[in-house]
């Protein structure tokens, strides 16, 4: 069985296969799209999802030949956004660019939720990753290593705090699974984003937190932040100095945050395959790469098929962690 991280490994390669193969057929080439597409985000302007959206929706609707209309629908852990993509027609010109929360998170964490992950979108692509890193305030923490950190929490029993971007989150349930793994308990201080939270980190409100890459890259550059591990199988480029959990004693610890293309249900499959094919183009323009990765973001592709199958082995995942941490959101 391959890892999570084996298995993103493999789907760049297999989706630009597809795209070459579906590119040149002429029941796609000759039909959609037709009209300017939607791609709606479920989070708000300037964050780092629509940086995203807006920096790939451009060379994708150039591809296309139709604009991408980037609609901001932000609140609710994405449920907002969410919803109005599974309602809208399933004729190829109402894009999701959901992430971890919207399909692998929110139908452990909420009773009821007004879409269905499974039921209610078809995968197109995986679409990019973002590293997560444990980062704490180096005024609040002498820690340098993992272990000297938990001996810390373990002094403090139970007196420290964590910040997260919000509740429920990629950032919020990875620390859930890292004071699992630890045997740490820490108080869970939820805030409204990245930036929020960050900012609080850094002046001292909070010792520690999750932060991703794209979103802790500034701070942890001024040396405001100090960045103990990074929760992926190996060290990554942006943070060659910096280890993994298994180089600090905990194996197996992987979470990133991440993000795909999702369709309504009932999409015609020829749109499915040109969406698919035409973003593994995308994410292969050197310009459009080169700023991605500038900004802390890892593009990937995927078949549609993948995608799916990563869903379900997110969803497992973060179940699990949920159900021990007892974490409910009404």
């Amino acid at each position: 069985m391959l890892s999570s991280s084996r298995r993103l490994t493999l789907l760049l390669p297999a989706a630009l296969a597809l795209a070459s193969t579906l590119g040149t057929t002429p029941a796609v080439a000759q039909g959609y799209p037709t009209k300017p597409v939607r791609l709606i985000v479920p989070y708000a302007a300037g964050g780092g999802t629509d940086f995203f959206a807006r920096t790939v929706g451009g060379k994708l609707g150039e591809q296309l030949g139709q604009t991408i209309v980037v609609e901001n629908k932000p609140g609710a852990a994405t449920i907002i956004g969410a919803e109005a993509a599974a309602h809208s027609p399933a004729d190829g010109y109402t894009v999701l660019l959901a992430d971890s929360t919207t399909l692998a998170v929110n139908p452990s964490l909420y009773k009821k939720l007004p879409y269905d992950p499974v039921k209610d979108f078809a995968p197109v692509s995986l679409t990019a990753r973002f590293a997560m890193l444990l980062v704490v305030n180096p005024n609040l923490s002498k820690a340098t290593t993992v272990r000297e950190f938990i001996d810390e929490a373990k002094r403090e029993a139970g007196k420290m705090s964590f910040a997260s971007v919000g509740a429920g989150t990629t950032h919020h349930l990875t620390m859930e699974l890292f004071q699992q793994r630890a045997g740490i308990k820490l108080s869970h201080v939820p805030y409204k984003g990245a930036g929020p939270a960050i900012q609080d980190v850094v002046a001292g409100q909070v010792p520690v937190m999750f932060v991703d890459l794209a979103a802790g890259s500034p701070m942890i550059k001024a040396g405001r932040l100090r960045v103990l591990a990074v929760a992926s199988p190996r060290r990554i480029t942006a943070l060659p100095n910096v280890p993994t959990f298994a180089e600090q004693g905990i194996p197996n610890f992987e979470a990133w945050a991440w993000q795909g293309l999702a369709v309504p249900t009932g999409t015609p499959r020829d749109a499915i395959a040109r969406l698919n094919a035409e973003f593994a183009k995308a994410v292969q323009d050197p310009a459009v790469r080169q700023k991605l990765v500038d900004a802390g973001v890892e593009p990937i592709a995927s078949t549609p098929d993948e995608m799916a199958a990563y869903i379900r082995s997110e969803t497992a995942k973060w179940a699990q962690v949920i159900k021990q941490a007892d974490i409910r959101i009404e």
